[in-house]
């Protein structure tokens, strides 16, 4: 498994041209040689990929919303292939879907078809769950819309990104789930927390809060993930390149890739 960063970390310096050029030429500094595009202002798609390419960075994924691919599959197929990036993810399930199972099942029916074309084009969907994902449904105590997605979705094109940190805040086990998706997860996203002597859970760097990331990269390794995004909703007034960089060096001393 390699390492890349996932922009959206780093989207306050991402909102033009000029901002992307040095912040990715500040990724590459890091050590990192890939990176997932989202949270990026309106840039054309020829000009991310010319700053991809001039900062030496490799486009492994990214997050789009569900409803470009609804609306201009087309589109979202010929921006993957301009960018040679295989992973074509969305960030969470829309909120239409999140109320019911049946949201859940539609959602899944919809996703797979989509899904389904987008591999006939040589390209991979994946989906990123939030902790919600994990409610139970219908009076039971071991039916959640993550295991209704998982088991209504289509296995041969439907693939997961698992956010390691949001499985464990949606009270359910990261270990078992990496385990659960063997075979339909290419990407994983990296993500940890701290919490602080009040309670509040906080995100944090790899390596720096509660996750065993030990055990974790080595489950992620042994089913065969390709990708480990690097990703940190929110600082607390530290660098987001900083936070990256201590990530990255962390990662480095368990062993990882990049």
């Amino acid at each position: 498994m390699k390492i890349a960063a996932q922009l959206y970390t780093l989207r306050e310096f991402l909102k033009t041209p000029e901002d992307m050029a040095a912040t990715l030429k500040k990724v590459k500094e890091i050590g990192y040689n890939a990176v997932q595009v989202s949270g990026i202002g309106p840039i054309d798609n020829e000009t991310v990929k010319k700053l991809a390419d001039e900062a030496g960075l490799f486009i492994c994924a990214t997050h789009i919303p569900f409803s470009d691919m609804v609306n201009d599959l087309d589109a979202v197929i010929a921006k993957h292939k301009l960018w040679e990036c295989p992973y074509v993810g969305i960030g969470g399930l829309p909120a239409e879907y999140r109320q019911d199972p049946e949201g859940y099942r539609t959602f899944a029916k919809t996703a797979s078809e989509i899904a389904r074309k987008l591999k006939d084009a040589g390209l991979q969907f994946i989906y990123h769950n939030h902790a919600f994902e994990f409610t139970k449904f219908e009076g039971r105590s071991d039916k959640s819309g993550m295991d209704i997605l998982f088991e209504e979705t289509d296995p041969e094109s439907f693939g997961f990104e698992l956010d390691l940190h949001w499985v464990q805040a949606g009270g359910a086990d990261p270990l078992e789930w990496i385990h659960k998706v063997k075979g339909r997860m290419q990407v994983v996203h990296l993500k940890d927390y701290t919490v602080t002597p009040s309670g509040e859970r906080r995100f944090a760097e790899i390596g720096e809060g509660s996750m065993n990331y030990a055990r974790l990269l080595e489950a992620c390794v042994q089913t065969g993930v390709e990708w480990g995004a690097v990703e940190q909703d929110l600082c607390y007034g530290r660098d987001p390149f900083e936070s990256l960089a201590i990530s990255a060096r962390n990662l480095k001393a368990l062993g990882a890739s990049f």
